[in-house]
């Protein structure tokens, strides 16, 4: 019978992936020794954590690098590379004591001095790593294994910010490397001390990226759950693979050619349902997605002016942008208003009435009275990304009719990612609109919020900064009573959406697939590669 074409096509281009296999002298079972191959929604072009906002380089990451601090399946933090932390009653003095054993893939000891550098470093970087190296007085060493933090006010979020989940991540590289980096300048040598070894010499970048076991690593004892506990790496060799064609990427699973794809193309969750080979990720929550419009509030048109935002805002339909996907009906949520993501613990309705009735006719008039002059908006079209290109047509479209003169400038996701934060003007390569998308990972809290917590901190590829939004992102920042909290987080949204700071263009679930035979996968919202096995 001739071989369906679909899994053909599949084969020819993972050929053009993947090294040839040697020659074997007889046939034998060696299931459990194939690579563990998970195809990425985007390629691989930055390996440091710290200086890239990209996911796949949070993905590439967390392969490599360990945390302090992990978030498990409840949203719970729990100690990680830690062995314990404790706090003062007053929370203004915490001591950290790192696990006996840590050790970088060079087989040098990890140490609280390879802890505090990589903090400092991150803190520059990240909007709550800001915030809280912000509020600290001292950050030092006390012995190999043991640092301490002193705040010099109060900082309610000391543990979820060394725990946060996704970008950007404080992960624990050597002080040698982290100390002379600086963190918007990525690192020359990746050298890290998680489960998995990272082989640059078979690295192609944005086309394959390869990893080995690292056989030293010593996992916690507790059972493996969410990001935290036991990280036990059981598959020698993973492979993270890039092509571009969806339905090359259906038919590669379906046909087993890969294991895991990190998005299931839309069109084909349907018939992936029906395939009892595989299995579609149910993890719902704070996994879910949000679609957004990134404003680069540095550059004119938008920097100073409010009307002209407004009238962006206006023109966005959710309900357009997530039929775009095509996904079932328990897949969507265009009604959400709440930049934190619905169902995530500050989702709120404050401010959402701005945003509820979208209108191309309010957004025509609001562009008149911004006393735009039809000047062209660079907008950077993520053609590559099956996430990302559905939505940023729709947004394209409604623009237009909204009366935007655009300059649209399709590209791959690696070389928007490179121009997306940088500060050169329009002429120069720069950008005024990025088509978006977070998890609730990244938007279900304040500090790390997009649209929030990088408020006037000159922080790329953001650069909103608004005066009201400061006094009370400074009470969030130091409160810790839950309730006070949930106030806070409301006004902040309201300030959010009132202020356009970060559009959003709706709410999804984007679920993973990967097949059946795979035991022990670790269903949390990006791929969790550890634990993993092949039945049988």
């Amino acid at each position: 019978m001739a071989p369906r074409r679909g899994g053909l096509l599949a084969a020819l281009a993972l050929a053009a992936l993947l090294p040839a296999a040697p020659a074997r002298a007889q046939p034998q079972d060696r299931s459990q020794d194939r690579p563990l191959r998970l195809f990425l929604n985007v390629g691989l072009q930055n390996l440091d954590p710290i200086a890239s906002p990209s996911f796949v380089t949070r993905n590439f990451a967390y392969m490599v690098f360990d945390t302090l601090v992990a978030m498990d399946g409840k949203g719970q933090y729990r100690p990680q590379m830690l062995d314990s932390w404790e706090a003062s009653p007053d929370r203004m003095r915490w001591t950290f004591r790192l696990r006996p054993g840590l050790a970088f893939h060079d087989g040098t000891a990890v140490t609280a001095e390879d802890a505090v550098a990589s903090i400092r470093r991150w803190g520059q970087r990240d909007a709550i790593g800001r915030r809280l190296m912000a509020a600290t007085q001292d950050l030092d060493v006390v012995d190999p294994r043991t640092f301490l933090l002193v705040l010099k006010q109060p900082f309610g979020h000391v543990i979820e910010a060394l725990g946060k989940p996704s970008v950007h991540v404080p992960f624990i590289m050597p002080a040698r490397i982290a100390a002379a980096t600086p963190p918007t300048q990525p690192v020359k040598e990746i050298m890290g001390s998680g489960p998995f070894l990272f082989p640059r010499e078979e690295w192609v970048p944005g086309e394959r990226t390869v990893f080995r076991r690292n056989p030293a690593y010593q996992p916690r004892e507790e059972p493996a759950d969410g990001l935290a506990d036991g990280k036990r790496p059981l598959a020698e060799r993973v492979e993270f693979l890039t092509l571009s064609d969806v339905s090359l990427r259906a038919a590669a699973i379906t046909q087993g050619e890969v294991d895991y794809l990190e998005y299931a193309p839309f069109d084909y969750l349907p018939r992936f349902r029906r395939d009892r080979n595989l299995v579609i990720s149910q993890a719902g929550g704070i996994s879910q997605m949000m679609d957004g419009v990134s404003i680069n509030h540095h550059l004119p048109p938008f920097d100073r002016n409010l009307a002209l935002r407004r009238a962006l805002q206006a023109a966005l339909d959710r309900s357009e942008v997530v039929a775009a996907y095509g996904l079932p009906d328990d897949m969507v949520s265009p009604d959400c208003v709440s930049i934190y993501l619905c169902g995530t613990p500050y989702s709120s309705e404050a401010g959402g009435e701005i945003i509820r009735q979208p209108s191309l006719e309010r957004a025509r008039a609001l562009l008149k009275e911004s006393g735009y002059r039809n000047e062209p908006i660079v907008l950077l079209q993520p053609a590559d990304s099956a996430l990302l290109n559905p939505a940023a047509l729709v947004i394209i479209d409604r623009l237009k009719r909204a009366g935007f003169n655009l300059d649209v400038q399709a590209a791959d996701w690696s070389s928007i990612a490179a121009r997306w934060v940088g500060r050169e003007p329009v002429e120069r390569g720069g950008w005024n609109l990025v088509p978006v998308v977070y998890t609730g990972f990244d938007l279900a809290d304040p500090l790390s919020n997009v649209g929030i917590g990088y408020n006037c901190s000159g922080n790329q590829p953001w650069g909103y900064c608004v005066e009201a939004m400061k006094p009370v992102l400074d009470a969030y920042v130091a409160e810790s009573d839950p309730a006070k909290r949930t106030a806070l987080a409301a006004e902040l949204q309201r300030l959010a959406i009132e202020n356009v700071t970060f559009p959003i263009t709706g709410q999804f679930r984007s679920p993973a697939v990967w097949r059946a035979e795979l035991k022990g996968v670790i269903d949390f919202g990006f791929p969790v590669l550890w634990n993993i096995e092949r039945a049988k």
